[in-house]
């Protein structure tokens, strides 16, 4: 028996090559730190390399790494510095790589590269990634890159792009498995193991009719269960989800999540089977909206470190200036109530906190709203069951925080003011839980996103309700003079 304590690394064989080298073996090693990120020094050394125009140096430094660390690599270098070191590794600018660049930075690259290197990595992807790549760049660019694309793919791409963005038909795969209706188990075993693109993943067999409609599906477990003189039309899911060509990638999602989908069907205008959506499509979209959601609700845009100064500001300064404009209406309500705020000064120390409260109050039945809308939970169907309960749990809230702030006032202010700023908490609470579910609501009703503009508007009632209500009522109990 070999005692394992007389073991060491120097008796032990080691293959450096780095198809074998997990992702842990890559931790503190001369390029990666403890958790395994990249090291300043390694990349000041790329950096350095790309300054000298030392384009060899730059190509052994970055040659052994990792694809996901290529992609890091890439996004932690200045931006006037990726075109560079794009041209300094061309051929290790591979699928894996692309596949892991952030949106904006692949965007760039894809720009820096000639159009043939682009094209070689746009042939290696499947469609709906192909076009990804290529959707964002500008129209010279993607005419000149398509032209270098082979006649298949060439043909694949135009016809996705040809779809609106976000829909189905840009995101589907174009790789369907899809046979006849007349055919038997057997038949269809034959079929796959002759003619079937077995290259590519899969999960069930679409079944057609001579029009190149689908009138079924045929699960792989199925298939390898029935026997083969079986007819496909006696054992396959005529009940199937079909997903319209030109239907928005979030309801997509929707549909896959409401049916506990694992792939289905698009099809075009004329119910022709064109392409089918995946899980794994989904879990991305799903990931995506999500964000773009809480993104807007703060009104950053994409809200993305790599996204270009100019877009990040164009897309920021404009609720900026919106949310100038409904301040002022608060605004105006203080000055009313200016010469109650000089007789007494509790009113100025107070206020802030009724605002406060209502805004929080608001902000979070309006991220229910805006959630439950993405998710058809809000409906036209429940709309006032909905917004009946959030008014309940905003009156519940209010009269909670009313008590507690009623009696701290009370003891500083007096009890006249605690029961003032307590009815004003109430009041604040319950009318910023309707404003919270109304305006996505109303945004919804009219065609637009709710999770764009609501956090604006619902923040303008929230603090203008709130000033108004506790400095009217502090004048309407005689605390001060109008």
């Amino acid at each position: 028996m070999v005692d394992p304590a007389a073991l060491d690394e120097k008796t032990l064989p080691v293959d450096t090559a780095e198809d074998d080298v997990r992702p842990d073996d890559r931790i503190d090693d001369e390029r990666h730190d403890e958790e395994n990120r990249l090291k300043p020094r390694y990349i000041a050394a790329v950096r350095d390399a790309l300054e000298d125009g030392d384009k060899g140096a730059v190509y052994d430094l970055v040659e052994p790494l990792h694809p996901a660390d290529i992609a890091d690599l890439i996004e932690l270098t200045d931006r006037e510095d990726r075109a560079l070191l794009a041209a300094a590794i061309t051929d290790l600018m591979t699928v894996e790589v692309v596949a892991e660049l952030n949106d904006h930075v692949r965007e760039a690259m894809m720009e820096a590269l000639p159009a043939e290197a682009v094209a070689s990595i746009a042939e290696q992807l499947e469609t709906d990634d192909a076009v990804q790549l290529l959707e964002d760049l500008d129209e010279d660019d993607q005419k000149a890159i398509i032209a270098e694309l082979d006649p298949e793919t060439q043909a694949a791409v135009e016809s996705a792009l040809a779809y609106p963005e976000e829909t189905a038909g840009r995101l589907m795969s174009r790789h369907v498995m899809a046979v006849p209706e007349h055919l038997t188990v057997g038949d269809l075993i034959d079929y796959l193991r002759e003619h079937g693109d077995l290259e590519h993943d899969f999960h069930e067999v679409f079944v057609i009719d001579a029009a190149h409609h689908p009138v079924g599906t045929c699960a792989l477990n199925w298939i390898l269960t029935t026997p083969r003189n079986v007819r496909l039309t006696d054992v396959m899911k005529r009940d199937q989800t079909l997903i319209p060509v030109t239907m928005d990638q979030e309801e997509v999602a929707l549909m896959f999540q409401k049916y506990a989908l694992i792939s289905a069907a698009v099809v075009d205008e004329s119910g022709r089977l064109v392409g089918q959506m995946t899980v794994d499509d989904i879990v991305h979209i799903i990931s995506e909206e999500a964000g773009e959601d809480a993104l807007l609700l703060s009104g950053v845009g994409d809200g993305d470190i790599n996204e270009p100064i100019r877009e990040a500001y164009t897309a920021r300064v404009r609720w900026l200036i919106a949310n100038l404009g409904t301040a002022v209406v608060a605004s105006a309500i203080i000055a009313f109530f200016g010469a109650a705020i000089e007789q007494l000064v509790a009113l100025a120390v107070l206020m802030p906190i009724v605002a406060s409260i209502g805004g929080n109050a608001g902000t979070q039945t309006m991220a229910v709203a805006v959630r439950a809308i993405a998710t058809n939970q809000l409906t036209r169907a429940n709309t006032w069951r909905i917004v009946s309960r959030e008014l309940r749990v905003a009156l519940l809230n209010g009269v909670t925080v009313a008590v507690l702030i009623g009696i701290a006032a009370g003891v500083l202010f007096g009890w006249q003011m605690g029961a003032v700023i307590a009815l004003a908490m109430v009041v604040n609470i319950a009318v910023s839980g309707l404003a919270g579910v109304l305006v996505p609501v109303a945004f919804e009703r009219v065609g637009q996103d709710p999770a764009v503009a609501s956090s604006v508007f619902v923040t303008m009632i929230t603090d203008s309700m709130g000033f108004l209500a506790f400095l009217g009522l502090a004048v309407a109990a005689g605390l001060a003079p109008l």
